[in-house]
């Protein structure tokens, strides 16, 4: 958490002018950022303080006068040292300014809660300026996967910042496929870096843009099943499936990530197993695609057994049901889940001939210990 303002850091006059008894003229111009002889860094900052206080009459003129502040006050605040609570406020409300964010991540009180917040919704021009300072990164690693998950991030510059965490021995619990990612990138070459975006940036933001286009409002295969059971790409997912196929694995173990329910529903057909894992490990994966994969019969044992050891899946009947009845589910998940189906569920399975052997087994089994 970031410290509050230390107002016995101020000069003697901002300090009176910062005190909830001040006369109320006195803080309403202080919140049009009109108070003469102080410096502009406890001008900025009173202003920072005014706008926090709930009960504070003058709060609304302070947050707009700090929402656009006049140039010279900007620059002579950032000319000077500023308390971690001052720092953070004009971060956050001056991201779409380069030069400004350059300045403020110089200051050596920015408190790291602030560089992660850049790090999360930065754009790529502030994602490029806090991934060069590899020391502070290593001393905070939760800016590394806030960075990773940050759409802007450059596709290189994500390569090169889970190198430098595998390099240096340090876990990115943050990122949900951690393990997949860090297996991935050690058999990568990774780029230096560059003042440009490269080839492979180019490809990974076209991808988005074309997932972005092929969204649909609701959850749907990219696949569908002829008869025999044998699946087939849709045709409209066809180029977004030859872009995907032109990544390499740490690319699209970030498209997982990042990505569609598209991209994921492909992804997770991935003839690479970490690629698969890291799809149904997205956080942005919803019930409804899990619905959808944990009934395919042409999706890996793995994936299924991931769906099956995560408790947030594991509380829909409907996926419990559906990996009992899909032969792909590894015996021994689908066996311990018989116990929480339905009676007519276990009576249909008990007799299906889509059912592995021991399943129906073991359906049995449980209708005859209900009748006893």
């Amino acid at each position: 958490m970031i410290a509050p303002i230390d107002v016995s850091a101020l000069s003697a006059p901002a300090q009176k002018m910062a005190q909830p008894g001040a006369p109320p003229k006195l803080r309403e111009m202080a919140a049009r950022g009109i108070a003469p002889g102080l410096k502009p860094g406890d001008i900025v900052t009173l202003l920072v303080l005014l706008a926090s206080r709930e009960d504070e009459p003058a709060r609304e003129t302070a947050e707009k006068t700090l929402s656009a502040l006049p140039e010279p006050l900007l620059q002579g605040a950032l000319g000077g040292e500023l308390q971690p609570a001052v720092v953070d406020r004009l971060a956050r409300l001056y991201a779409d300014r380069l030069p400004v964010v350059e300045r403020l991540c110089a200051m050596p009180t920015m408190d790291a809660e602030t560089l992660e917040e850049l790090a999360r919704t930065g754009s790529e021009a502030v994602t490029e300026l806090i991934a060069v300072n590899e020391e502070r990164l290593l001393k905070s690693p939760r800016v590394i996967e806030r960075l990773y998950l940050n759409k802007n991030t450059r596709m290189s510059t994500a390569d090169r910042l889970v190198d430098l965490a595998s390099r240096n021995g340090v876990e990115l619990p943050g990122i949900p496929a951690w393990r997949e990612v860090s297996l991935a990138i050690k058999d990568e070459l990774i780029a230096e870096p560059s003042p440009e975006p490269t080839p492979d940036d180019v490809l990974f933001h076209e991808t988005q843009a074309l997932s972005d286009a092929l969204a649909a409002d609701e959850a749907v295969d990219t696949h569908v099943e002829d008869e025999e059971g044998k699946e087939e790409l849709k045709e409209q997912y066809v180029p977004l499936y030859k872009r995907l196929a032109d990544m390499t694995i740490s690319q699209r173990i970030r498209r997982a990530m990042l990505g569609s329910r598209e991209e994921r529903m492909l992804l997770v057909r991935d003839a690479n197993r970490l690629v698969a894992s890291a799809a149904v490990r997205s956080p942005q994966m919803q019930e409804e695609e899990v619905v959808l994969i944990s009934r395919n019969r042409n999706i890996s044992d793995e994936v299924l057994r991931i769906i099956a050891t995560t408790p947030e899946w594991m509380k829909s009947y409907t996926v419990k049901r559906n990996l009992v009845e899909n032969p792909r589910t590894p015996v021994l998940v689908a066996t311990r889940l018989v116990q929480h189906l339905r009676e007519s569920d276990l009576r249909g399975i008990a007799k299906s001939k889509n059912v592995t052997s021991p399943v129906k087994d073991a359906a049995r089994r449980h209708l005859e210990r209900r009748k006893s």
